[in-house]
């Protein structure tokens, strides 16, 4: 779900007292007709600014790694503690390595045999190649004894692959990260039995030094996305995009700022929504995967007429303004409202630069309210003193 938020500053107003006057004359006379009131008036004005929209989001490392074991065994170390942060190449689990020690050991004897017996097959070649060419014995005898050299030179490679094999194995009794990054839950304690064809992990390692963020838009925002930011493709629109904060959970900003980078393909028919990623520096680890927050997309206004919400009033649903007109008598004008902060509306029909408002919202004590027709004398404040439009 998205919300407007303000980057203005709250606003601050000067207290201001009516001034009611009463016509000299003695106690004779009798009381004369009162002076128009004086009410605080604003001249609207057209200034930089700057909304924001929010969006819904949740955090991921780089690279979140499922370290899972790739031989049976049962775990003879944990290294880390959850929670660690870890080095690339740094041991996590340890699995008993015996029973694979003496695998490799077995592979090991199993290939000298097996060179022994090419040793031997070759001693038979060498020995038959001369009785062959005097005509001693046969050509048979010699092809058959290459045959079984090439058989026994076979199974030597095979016995080597089964040494190698069998290193390979051992090598998997320690486990180390992947990658420098944070660990996740470890659901296994020492003396565990594990299996590379289990359903689970053993734990988590979460690249962190950038982190990505996904939000998602509607169709609508996403319709408004490409028609606010110049490109002939949505990736060229993407690179327009200015830089993005990130709102945590306890509605605090992040300090860094981040970069819009990926939008899927294609929307997700179940939400009617589509998926961005938006990248954010983590060099100090404050960001952990799988926490929740906002993405805050700012929009830059270079020039828009603000209106004070304190200078407003809503009827059916609709905003109002009463304006200051000839004879300093005012005249309720309706706005149309192209957006909003928590202080301030922006406005682009109803009212135009110059025109004098009057605070509706600070004459509530006039007795009687306010109504069109109704004559006023004007207390001018300056706009600049009540409010702080966050500048581009």
């Amino acid at each position: 779900m998205k919300s407007i938020s303000s980057g203005a500053a709250g606003l601050s107003f000067v207290v201001i007292t009516l001034l009611y006057g009463c016509k000299d004359g003695s106690a004779t006379a009798g009381a004369g007709a009162m002076p128009p009131p004086a009410l605080p008036v604003i001249t609207a004005a057209a200034m930089p600014a700057t909304t924001y929209q929010d969006f819904t989001a949740s955090v991921e490392g780089k690279r979140d790694v499922e370290i899972r074991p790739q031989i049976d065994g049962y775990l003879t170390g944990i290294e880390v503690d959850e929670g660690a942060y870890v080095h690339k190449g740094q041991i996590l689990f340890i699995i008993d390595r015996r029973p694979f020690e003496e695998q490799l050991n077995n592979a090991k004897a199993a290939l000298l045999a097996a060179r022994a017996s090419v040793d031997n097959a070759q001693i038979n070649v060498d020995k038959l190649k001369p009785l062959v060419e005097n005509n001693v014995v046969s050509d048979v005898q010699l092809k058959s004894a290459q045959a079984i050299y090439a058989n026994a030179k076979a199974a030597a490679d095979q016995a080597q692959a089964a040494v190698e094999s069998a290193r390979i194995n051992l090598d998997y009794t320690t486990i180390t990260a992947p990658s420098d990054g944070y660990v996740g839950l470890i659901p296994f304690k020492t003396g565990s039995l594990v299996t590379k064809a289990m359903a689970g992990y053993l734990t988590v390692v979460s690249e962190t030094r950038d982190m990505r963020v996904y939000f998602s838009m509607s169709e609508p925002d996403f319709l408004v996305f490409k028609e606010k930011y110049p490109g002939n493709t949505v990736a060229d629109k993407v690179k327009q995009m200015p830089p993005v904060e990130l709102v945590l959970a306890d509605n605090s900003v992040y300090p860094q700022k981040g970069k819009v980078e990926l939008v899927e393909g294609q929307f997700d028919r179940t939400v009617g929504a589509i998926k961005f990623r938006a990248s954010f520096p983590n060099a100090e680890g404050m960001l952990r995967s799988g926490s929740t927050g906002k993405v805050r997309i700012p929009t830059l206004y270079k020039s828009v007429l603000v209106v004070p919400q304190d200078a407003t009033f809503e009827l059916q649903g609709k905003v109002f303004v009463y304006t200051v007109a000839d004879s300093n008598k005012i005249l309720t004008r309706p706005l149309g409202i192209s957006g909003r902060t928590t202080n301030y509306y922006f406005v682009s029909d109803g009212v135009k630069q110059g025109d004098k408002i009057v605070l509706s919202s600070m004459s509530t004590t006039l007795i009687g309210g306010l109504r069109d027709g109704m004559v006023i004398t004007p207390q001018m404040i300056s706009i600049d003193s009540m409010l702080k439009v966050k500048p581009i």
